[in-house]
């Protein structure tokens, strides 16, 4: 399409010496290659059928992307139109096929005859361009070396010289593969008009280019394309030569538009509004939106630009939450930018808000009256229904609907139902809105939400006393945990060797920790209260902190149990001084006596000293352990469930039980035999 030159010579500056674009000389279609590739340009146009998406056999050659530039075809050197070069990005696709086991070694033969055939990947590459009334389509064979085939890289672009476009014009190109093997790669550019002008983003800024020489003079005007009245000029300029105005995003909105003009007489003006699609600029639009109240019923929705939105009254209750839409009701109403729009309001309420939408999204939100009125009520909202023969129902509108007054619903407004529905007739309740069927009114909770109050904070003292003797109780028991369980343990002093043995046992359970009680500590005491004092005095300290008592059986022991259940009063008299076993039977003996020994005693006794059927039947109503076979449950007893995880309780009876064998050997090992033959010990020579 032949455009005169003196038109370019406007666009593009007044002196074809000072052209910015590239020249092409003659009419002809070319196309080259970037290094690599070679390829062939089709003589003449071909018919645009891309046809259907097909499955790749293989690796295969696909465009990527578009890409254009502005150039001039000259025919003489002052006789050149507007050109569009478009660039191919090419790529691989698909990946080549692995033989199977059983063909690799039926077409390793075939080696040698397929390598020719894959020393290049071919493909015919389709162009297709659009610019009213202008339509052609053009074929290109691209080929390029198996050695630079790598899946999903690109390999290089082909450039085709030209199509020939009018100034101003909207160009769309498409290009796709014959056979196609993926969806039609698409472009659409809008051509500048006069004079030259572009609009190039860079981040968050925009640039708008006018490329003129240098002698040219022209105007610029940015202004808000107003539908409504005349538009409203932003800014204005007279400049000469190129320019690069740059504009913050925040700047942009979809009616911002771009006027340029030659400063010459009767010269033709040039607008351009390019921010109509950008959703920058529409993000702009509604950051500058603005609700105004005018009056007690009159409100206007200020924006610079044209805004296609709804409005509607909704319900704001105080302590967030949505806003609860009006919608039934009053209708939804049309916005018309910087205008006075009536709301049907009978009184004014600072909890009625205004809210616009576009596209059915929430945009603004604003409780025009809050100012005027003060801060949000904790008000409830009722709608009242007129029916024939003056029948009405009455509702209170909250989130989960419309519930009635009188009704059997969980809510705050059934419960209030009776009270709200005498506050209505004592005309307590402000009417916000009526017609002839319904009506709105907003009746205050003050006085209810003061008497709720006082219940909630009855039961919050009352929910903190509570805790506070749980949290008490709770101390006692982790003190309790944290310091250890109390443990008495009671034997029979028979020998040093005993004594030694009962010794590391104590010092062992002090470990794990218990609190561990026993005579060998406490010689002093035992002294000065006596055998009987001293035991009933540790005996109820331990019970009472439900601890227990654990009752080591020995021989000896066993022998004077035997004699208090015989005859109590001949083996009353303790056999020693210290010896708290036999002072302790006379308390011992009725808990047993009783039934209840159960979960306060604890039998226990050391193998190879005695065994189980030694133990008197009378102490069996009490686990009898026999250490250290059985360390594992009997720290499990005196720690109380759950204390211990399996795995640490193991852990724990194994060193308990390396803390009693030694003590355990010494005592069972006869007297002067300096080893035990059993175990493999020599004796003499």
């Amino acid at each position: 399409m032949p455009v005169p030159w003196f038109l370019l010579s406007l666009a593009l500056g007044r002196s074809p010496m000072v052209l910015s674009l590239e020249k092409l000389m003659g009419p002809q279609d070319t196309a080259r290659c970037s290094p690599g590739l070679s390829c062939h340009l089709w003589d003449g146009d071909v018919l645009c059928l891309p046809g259907s998406i097909v499955s790749a056999p293989g690796p295969v050659l696909v465009p990527t992307r578009l890409q254009t530039e502005l150039v001039l075809r000259c025919h003489q050197e002052t006789d050149c139109d507007l050109c569009v070069r478009v660039a191919i990005h090419l790529a691989v696709h698909g990946h080549w096929e692995e033989p199977k086991d059983e063909d690799r070694s039926g077409r390793a033969a075939d080696l040698e005859l397929e390598e020719p055939r894959n020393a290049f990947l071919q493909a015919q590459v389709v162009l297709s361009f659009q610019a009213y009334p202008t339509a052609r389509c053009v074929l290109l064979e691209v080929q390029v070396p198996a050695a630079l085939v790598q899946p999903g890289q690109s390999v290089g672009s082909v450039v085709f010289d030209c199509f020939e476009a009018a100034l101003g014009a909207e160009v769309r190109l498409w290009s796709y593969t014959q056979p196609r093997y993926q969806k039609e790669l698409n472009l659409t550019q809008q051509l500048p008009a006069l004079p030259w002008l572009s609009v190039s983003a860079d981040g968050d800024d925009v640039h708008l280019v006018l490329d003129v020489s240098e002698e040219q003079h022209f105007g610029l005007s940015l202004y808000w394309n107003q539908v409504q009245g005349p538009t409203k000029p932003w800014w204005h300029s007279n400049l000469t030569g190129p320019r690069n105005i740059t504009l913050n995003h925040t700047d942009l909105f979809p009616c911002l538009c771009i006027q340029v003009w030659p400063l010459e007489p009767d010269s033709v003006r040039t607008s351009l509004c390019p921010f109509k699609e950008d959703p920058r600029a529409h993000r702009n639009l509604w950051r500058a939106a603005r609700l105004r109240l005018l009056s007690p019923q009159g409100w206007q929705l200020n924006a610079p630009c044209l805004l296609l939105a709804e409005a509607t009254l909704c319900w704001q209750a105080p302590g967030g939450g949505p806003c609860l839409s009006l919608v039934p009701p009053l209708s939804r109403e049309n916005v018309t930018v910087n205008k006075t729009l009536e709301l049907p309001l009978l009184n004014a309420h600072p909890n009625l808000c205004v809210q616009v939408s576009n596209w059915e999204k929430l945009q603004l939100q604003e409780c025009l009256w809050a100012d005027s009125l003060g801060a949000l009520k904790d008000d409830m909202l009722l709608l009242e229904t007129r029916g024939p023969q003056d029948n009405r129902s009455l509702c209170a509108l909250e989130p989960s609907g419309c519930t009635p007054l009188l009704s059997q619903a969980s809510t705050r407004a059934a419960r209030l139902g009776e009270q709200l529905l005498q506050d209505l007739q004592s005309g307590q309740c402000l009417q916000l809105w009526e017609d002839d069927l319904r009506a709105l009114w907003a009746c205050p909770m003050d006085k209810y939400v003061h008497q709720r109050w006082a219940l909630v904070w009855l039961a919050c003292l009352l929910l903190a006393s509570a805790l506070f003797l749980l949290f008490l109780v709770k101390k006692n028991q982790v003190k309790a945990v944290a310091r250890g369980r109390a443990t008495l343990l009671v034997y029979s002093a028979e020998d040093s060797g005993f004594e030694r043995l009962v010794g590391a046992l104590a010092s062992a359970l002090c470990q794990l920790p218990l609190r561990v009680a026993v005579d060998l500590w406490s010689r002093r005491e035992l002294s000065a209260q006596g055998p009987l004092a001293w035991f009933h005095a540790q005996r109820r300290q331990a019970l009472q902190e439900g601890g227990v008592v654990v009752l080591l059986f020995s021989p000896g022991a066993v022998a004077l149990c035997h004699e208090w259940l015989q005859d109590g009063a001949s083996a009353s008299a303790p056999h020693g001084p210290h010896d708290a076993f036999a002072a302790s039977l006379s308390c011992v003996l009725p808990d047993f006596l009783q039934g209840r020994a159960p979960g306060r005693y604890v039998g226990a006794y050391f193998e190879g000293l005695l065994h189980s059927e030694a133990v008197p039947a009378l102490f069996r109503s009490v686990p009898v352990f026999s250490l250290p076979s059985q360390l594992p449950d009997f720290l499990r007893t005196l720690q109380g469930p759950g204390t211990l995880r399996p795995g640490r309780l193991g852990e724990r009876a194994k060193r308990v039980s390396r803390a009693l064998q030694p003590a355990l050997d010494q005592l069972l090992q006869p007297p002067g035999d300096p080893g035990d033959p059993e175990d493999g010990t020599r004796v003499g020579t």
